[in-house]
């Protein structure tokens, strides 16, 4: 991998532009990576899964909220300094493979692939609901086929379409919470014509047993139930290697991730828990974006929010199809995967990295189906912890990678983690303290989560271990990426960074 930026194409091949083989093509346009940044950090978790946080933790769920989002500014503060100076397809996995070594490359980009194939079958499974109980002629499993196959289909088309489909549903998304952070406030201060909220005030932040009614032990065990919901925030990083201006892209997504995070979350959970108590029954029945729009008499608010999820989870799945077919294309591009995965169609297009990774999120799917309880649910938890081991190989390779940057190219430093290296270093300690709290967590799966993704974790590893001993490191070392710092030479010797991909 080479530290220089490639402003048209995000990988080369061996055809020219526009031929099979030409590698992945600059189709996503400024407004695309906008919203594909700003989409990237509302999930469908924030709508679902903010009403067992609030419960566990009451109004201090905006503490955990604010810790984790602290967490992700801070790591993609990180990323976007590596990814300004080198976009490319794999990110932070690339990124890992020259800063720490090709196991590591090798490993948190299959970890990252296995995550994001069962979010699909996840995602899929919620549309599906959803979907069936407007329209119940058609059977669950149906709109789960039918979701995949159209999503897939548009990915096939091109990185454009994708970009595209992307820029409404993430357009939806904002616009969405966006109007439910205004109404929201209005209602709390009372000005909100034509609706009587007896309930909101920001009384409610304190007036039901205190702002942190279970105590300060409750805001850990909120960031446990949010901190997943946070995951996606890393793909703008990975779309900008297919944009025209790569540097740009991620510099803008970097700098923006303080407000999106501090409105879309923080803002919208502040609304909630001021426009209801905590311990409403409705908050937990209901959820608690549904709750708060009930509580304010507005018509259909079950099924005005049952759209905004809907549409979340198709963003989730139409990124999440993109995220996993640009990875394994990585992969293979670097020689950890299938060479077939980083052939690309005359559009750009990895056909067979799309695929695959369809067909593995079908069979997640019909495991969610047939056994729900057994091999999903496995496959579920030992992908659980995924994102936190992302961000841990995000911080080591910020640490050895600033200096490679530094040696090398220091003019590509757009981007710079602050407080380095000490803030980095502290990051790193606060993602190992959450897996270690993880594990004394045993109400809400914690520390069955964390045990099955070291497992595989572990698995994957030893596979990198044993496939970088059989193979030789020369042999294995795919042309264009440069050498680890610390693989076979002595410590501070330049790395040799001259040959290009």
């Amino acid at each position: 991998m080479t530290s220089q930026p490639t402003p048209t194409k995000a990988a080369s091949g061996h055809g020219g532009p526009g031929e099979p083989g030409s590698g992945l093509q600059a189709g996503l346009k400024n407004r695309h990576l906008t919203m594909i940044a700003i989409g990237g950090v509302i999930g469908a978790g924030l709508f679902v899964g903010s009403s067992s946080g609030i419960a566990t933790a009451g109004p201090g769920i905006l503490l955990s909220y604010a810790l984790v989002g602290t967490l992700v500014v801070l790591v993609m503060r990180m990323l976007g300094e590596m990814s300004a100076a080198n976009p490319t397809s794999g990110s932070f996995s690339a990124h890992a493979d020259r800063a720490l070594g090709r196991w590591a490359g090798f490993s948190i980009g299959w970890l990252y692939w296995f995550f994001w194939v069962v979010v699909l079958a996840v995602e899929a499974t919620a549309g599906a609901k959803i979907l069936e109980s407007w329209m119940p002629g058609v059977p669950q499993w149906g709109w789960a086929l039918i979701v995949m196959v159209v999503l897939t289909a548009t990915n096939l088309v091109s990185v454009g379409s994708y970009g595209e489909f992307e820029f409404w549903f993430a357009g939806i998304k904002v616009v969405a919470i966006g109007a439910f952070i205004i109404v929201g406030a209005l209602a709390i201060f009372g000005v909100l014509p034509g609706v009587d909220a007896p309930k909101a005030g920001l009384g409610n932040l304190s007036d039901h047993g205190g702002f942190l009614p279970h105590g300060p032990g409750a805001i850990l065990t909120g960031v446990l139930l949010v901190v997943f919901s946070f995951m996606g925030s890393e793909i703008a990083t990975l779309a900008a290697g297919e944009s025209e201006d790569p540097q740009r892209a991620v510099t803008k997504s970097t700098n923006s991730i303080i407000w999106r995070i501090g409105v879309f979350y923080l803002g919208s959970i502040l609304v909630v828990v001021s426009l209801l108590p905590w311990n409403d029954p409705s908050i937990k029945d209901k959820g608690s974006y549904v709750a708060a729009l009930d509580s304010l008499g507005i018509a259909h608010a079950g099924q005005i929010m049952n759209f905004i999820v809907l549409t979340s989870v198709l963003s989730c799945l139409n990124s999440g199809l993109y995220t996993a077919s640009r990875m394994a294309f990585s992969l293979g591009e670097r020689g950890d995967a299938p060479k077939v995965f980083a052939k690309t169609t005359s559009r750009g297009v990895p056909m067979a990295a799309i695929v695959v990774s369809v067909v593995f999120g079908f069979v997640a799917v019909f495991f969610n189906y047939k056994f729900p309880d057994s091999v999903f649910l496995f496959l579920v938890n030992s992908s659980g912890a995924v994102a936190l081991f992302v961000w841990l190989v995000i911080c080591f390779s910020q640490l050895r990678m600033r200096k490679i940057i530094q040696r090398e190219s220091p003019e590509k430093l757009v981007v710079k983690m602050w407080l380095y290296p000490y803030l980095t270093w502290a990051t790193a300690a606060l993602i190992v303290f959450v897996l270690g709290y993880m594990l004394t967590d045993t109400e809400h799966d914690g520390r069955e989560t964390v045990l099955l993704s070291l497992l595989v974790a572990a698995i994957v590893l030893a596979i990198a271990f044993v496939k970088q001993k059989l193979g030789g490191s020369a042999a294995t070392e795919p042309a264009g990426v440069s050498a680890p710092v610390g693989a076979g030479e002595p410590a501070g010797e330049p790395v040799d960074a001259t040959s290009e991909a």
